[in-house]
């Protein structure tokens, strides 16, 4: 049975100043939980349902991590969603360290203030489809191990390393040290199917309103657009989701390749 001690340092965990504090997060589902326990990423405890338990997954999970058998009346204190999915799991946050000159043969995205927590998590699953194991984020995006992201990402963050970092200092040392492209998606680029492309390099994806920030413009040396093909030209689309850009600059990158 689960203590009202537990619920409450549970659902602290979706605050992001306690996941901070304690270097905690939480993951949710049959789907995620799996993938969590065979992977790099530390788990330390699961709260499931007896059917969780009696799945041939149960038989997988190491001895290291402890194993609590709860009813779905208590799953659903302590879970984030509508309606909760089998079982909880309670991870560390892993300590990434970035060097970016181990990046320089290598395609990484990076993100400037990405706020929606839906957009960050399908990010986050595009990255892992193309082979992208590295994505830089701005210290404004969203928070990587916030639950809605977690959920959104179906497993993928178990596979991709995500920094938070100062993006200006990130890509002048890129720039002085490294001396690779950075790729920036831009209203007024170049038409990104006709423009020549490298296998490596940043790949910036500006913010869901405003794009990429002002500051980071003039470290940007290779500016790149999608094209619209509408025929409407009076009600055409003024930009793309972030993530759905995402996907279609990341097809045409390993496309060349």
């Amino acid at each position: 049975m689960l203590s009202k001690n537990k619920i409450k340092q549970i659902n602290g965990l979706q605050i992001k100043k306690n996941r901070q504090s304690s270097r905690f997060f939480v993951a949710e589902g049959t789907k995620i939980v799996p993938e969590l326990v065979r992977s790099k990423i530390q788990v330390l405890e699961l709260f499931g349902t007896d059917r969780f338990f009696e799945m041939s997954f149960g038989n997988e999970i190491p001895v290291s991590i402890e194993k609590n058998s709860i009813s779905e009346a208590e799953l659903k204190k302590i879970s984030s969603l509508t309606t909760p999915n089998e079982v909880l799991a309670i991870c560390a946050i892993p300590e990434n360290k970035l060097n970016v000159s181990e990046l320089k043969n290598k395609l990484t995205l990076v993100l400037d203030d990405i706020r929606d927590p839906g957009n960050l998590g399908t990010i986050i699953r595009i990255a892992d489809w193309f082979g992208i194991e590295n994505i830089i984020c701005s210290l404004e995006t969203v928070d990587i191990y916030n639950p809605k992201v977690v959920q959104a990402t179906m497993g993928s963050i178990a596979r991709v390393n995500v920094f938070y970092e100062d993006l200006k200092t990130i890509f002048l040392e890129a720039l002085t040290k490294n001396n690779f492209p950075i790729y920036g998606t831009v209203l007024n680029g170049e038409n990104i199917f006709e423009k020549s492309l490298t296998s490596n390099g940043f790949i910036v994806i500006g913010n869901e309103s405003n794009g990429i920030s002002i500051e980071l413009l003039p470290l940007i040396n290779e500016k790149i657009s999608i094209p619209t093909f509408s025929v409407n030209e009076t009600n055409s689309v003024e930009s793309l989701n972030a993530a759905i850009a995402t996907a279609i600059v990341c097809t045409e990158f390993k496309r060349r390749k």
